[in-house]
């Protein structure tokens, strides 16, 4: 497993990149997607993204992969697709929860991303199990989400602090359900602003796990 502790990089988002998170760096820099021309990816949840920043269905497809997108609003379902015909790319779009996975063929996915958009699904492990059925064999699913240590302190160092892993899911509880659902982890980057040299805790959790099994 690689890891790094926290994370600094001075690179800002093109909006080229597969996106991570408000201030911190893209794929451009951590190469976790791997290359997508030709393979198929679909992007669980569309985060609110930066302006002049591509949501990452977009971005993926631009990049020549067969690119999805489902979300459980309806609203950014049509703002995406307008995006994509923006970008004059194809984008197959679905609404509906994020688990909802089942117009996915089984094994038929080569690529996930998850980008800001997991700290609010109720149900964890069921949407694993419906990620791992879609994807192929040693396939990647790439998750960024708000780092729990981050969580305690999101309104302020100075305000009152909330308990660890009450806001947001802990280390613990997020890699246990990953390995319970048959998934292994296999980088993991705690990531902090750009340019915050300074900052004393991580923003973001940015993960990549690999499907094991069939």
């Amino acid at each position: 497993m690689s890891c790094a502790s926290v994370t600094l990089f001075a690179m800002s988002n093109s909006g080229s990149s597969v996106w991570y998170g408000p201030g911190v760096a893209d794929d451009g820099e951590f190469r976790l997607c791997g290359t997508v021309a030709g393979r198929r990816a679909i992007e669980l949840g569309i985060a609110a993204v930066p302006s002049g920043t591509r949501p990452n269905a977009v971005t993926l497809a631009a990049a020549g992969a067969k690119a999805i997108a489902v979300d459980p609003s309806a609203e950014r379902i049509a703002e995406l697709r307008q995006q994509a015909e923006s970008a004059e790319v194809r984008v197959e779009c679905h609404t509906g929860e994020l688990a909802d996975l089942g117009f996915v063929t089984s094994a038929s996915v080569d690529l996930a991303v998850a980008t800001q958009t997991l700290d609010d699904v109720d149900d964890l492990p069921r949407l694993l199990r419906q990620v791992h059925r879609i994807l192929k064999p040693d396939a990647t699913f790439v998750v960024s989400l708000t780092h729990p240590v981050a969580a305690m302190f999101d309104a302020g160092i100075d305000a009152p602090q909330r308990r660890y892993g009450s806001t947001v899911r802990s280390l613990g509880e997020l890699f246990m359900s990953f390995e319970r659902s048959n998934f292994r982890i296999d980088v993991i980057h705690e990531l902090a602003p750009l340019g915050g040299r300074d900052t004393l805790v991580p923003a973001v959790l940015l993960l990549r796990a690999r499907k094991l099994g069939v």
